[in-house]
């Protein structure tokens, strides 16, 4: 949603780079590009010209840090005053002191209010939490059928004791919601009411009586995000007929501008709560300004990642592959089954594109992190699925006709079987080697040590005379038995690892003629 206006001011910024100072006609300037591009993202008017005054103000105001070039300075400025004007702290749902609490959602029809109530009631449960969600939507057709589907996805309870279409008492049903909730021990009461379209008096009434019912703890205004300036025009109105205490935002996975979520906040005064960003139940979130500001500019959202891991990925797995990695050698006890395990977790997070979207700085291969192949991972499954699980957990064994077996049973080639393998046994010598600390190196903490030098066994040469070459590679291979091993225990590297045949190595290795002559010369001289 927000990408155009992402792209204005990367563009922006990158302009700042190199200067060593800023002038005011750099200010003014830079004033200027963020004004076009906030107004191209729909944001309000009256929005756009108090951030780009404060920008404006502080840039000239403030003493540059030592530490910051004037282009990093801009950001900082930027995206505190993004910040600022998305809210500035978290606000999450305030819970009644005696359960249970209510929460009234209200909105436009078609901002996706009743599939919300499901997600609400999924994040809910989340926290542990006991929802009950209520059919209150007794006039958009099959409404209270809908909400009874979305409760049953999200495994929570629906009273409904209307048909709806245009049937029933909706400010009755919502009052005896809260005794039915008291009754069942429900700690959460979320009252789906019905939409209006545009200012309508009579629907607006009816969420007026339905709040004077209910008494709710918290009004949550329901608005698509993408339906621009708009929305802050419907917001003010409700919030002069009804009333609001917060806003959730719905559809920030759509390609409008985004203006809605930087103007709402500033215009009604209201926190924005909540946001959803997708069709799954999953799909919603705490909505936190700081972490969306660093989103527009590009920076990522690390934390928002980390949650979603935790939430996605098996701790007591990850662990044991993990494990795999640091203790067996080169990883090798990690299999194919353990890198599809961990690749569907990844998955489960939500599209790779949106997952690689919240890592800071991919704001420069935007295009290519939109155009991932999310197929192609079904083929990596499908592949890995079609190997027996001793093939799975180690890969040496693939010979010719297992690889030719596992194409056929995958429809896919050989050559992607054969490709899919190599590139899993490079990754896993790079995590090995990451996880166990780059191979052991000696002297480096957690990195291991050198091979002892008493297991170290020399090499026995046949020796050929008592002529000395004058090569000193041929030199050192004909020395004694006591002159080898002293020349390996003292090498400048430690002793050399028992599997390496260094007398064959250096009976390899043949110097140039020139070379041999200049050596065979000043042995002589």
């Amino acid at each position: 949603m927000f990408d155009t206006l992402q792209d204005r001011l990367a563009a922006t910024f990158k302009s700042l780079r190199g200067k060593g100072r800023l002038t005011d006609a750099d200010i003014d300037a830079t004033a200027r590009e963020i004004r076009i591009a906030l107004l191209e993202a729909d944001v309000n008017l009256s929005v756009v010209k108090e951030f780009v005054n404060a920008v404006k103000v502080r840039a000239r105001n403030a003493e540059l840090s030592q530490a910051l070039n004037p282009s990093q300075q801009i950001v900082k400025i930027v995206n505190e005053e993004l910040v600022e004007i998305l809210g500035g702290e978290t606000r999450t749902v305030r819970f009644a002191k005696q359960p249970p609490t209510v929460i009234m959602l209200a909105g436009l029809q078609g901002a996706g209010k009743t599939t919300l109530a499901g997600k609400l009631a999924t994040w809910l449960k989340r926290e542990g939490h006991s929802p009950l969600l209520v059919a209150a939507d007794l006039q958009r057709p099959n409404a209270v059928n809908q909400l009874q589907v979305v409760g049953q996805r999200a495994g929570v309870h629906v009273y409904a004791p209307e048909p709806g279409n245009g049937a029933g008492d909706p400010v009755q049903v919502a009052r005896d919601s809260i005794e039915e909730a008291r009754r069942k021990l429900y700690d959460v009461v979320v009252v789906d009411t019905a939409g209006r379209l545009g200012i309508d008096a009579e629907m607006m009434q009816q969420a007026a009586d339905i709040r004077a019912a209910v008494q709710p703890d918290e009004v949550l205004f329901v608005v698509d995000a993408m339906i621009g300036q708009d929305a802050v025009n419907t917001a003010n109105a409700f919030q002069e007929g009804v009333g609001f205490d917060g806003v959730v935002l719905t559809k920030l996975d759509g390609d409008a501008r985004g203006g809605a979520a930087l103007s709402i906040r500033k215009v009604t005064g209201k926190p924005i709560m909540f946001a959803s960003s997708g069709e799954k139940l999953e799909d919603f979130d705490v909505f936190h300004p700081d972490r969306m500001a660093s989103r527009i500019l590009g920076m990522g959202d690390i934390l928002t990642l980390i949650e979603q891991a935790e939430r996605t990925f098996d701790a007591e797995e990850s662990a044991k592959a993990a494990a795999k990695l640091a203790t067996s050698k080169g990883g090798k006890e990690f299999g194919l089954q353990d890198f599809l395990d961990q690749m569907k977790a990844v998955r489960r997070m939500g599209p790779l594109s949106k997952v690689f979207g919240m890592l800071p700085g991919m704001g420069d291969i935007k295009s290519q992190i939109e155009n991932i192949d999310e197929k192609e991972i079904d083929r990596i499954e499908a592949i890995i699925l079609s190997m027996t699980p001793a093939e799975r957990a180690d890969v040496a064994i693939l010979n010719g006709s297992r690889r030719s077996r596992i194409a056929k049973g995958s429809g896919v080639t050989v050559t992607e079987v054969n490709s899919l393998v190599n590139r899993f046994v490079e990754a896993r010598k790079m995590m090995a080697s990451m996880a166990g600390g780059m191979g052991g190196m000696p002297g480096m903490p957690g990195m291991g040590g050198a091979p002892k030098a008493g297991k170290q066994q020399p090499k026995k040469v046949k020796k050929k005379g008592n002529k000395v070459s004058g090569n000193p590679a041929r030199r050192s291979v004909t020395a004694g038995p006591e002159d080898q091993a002293a020349t390996a225990d003292g090498s400048a590297f430690g002793a050399m690892p028992d599997e390496v045949d260094m007398g064959k190595a250096m009976q390899d290795f043949q110097l140039s003629p020139e070379l041999q002559r200049m050596f065979d010369q000043q042995r002589k001289g």
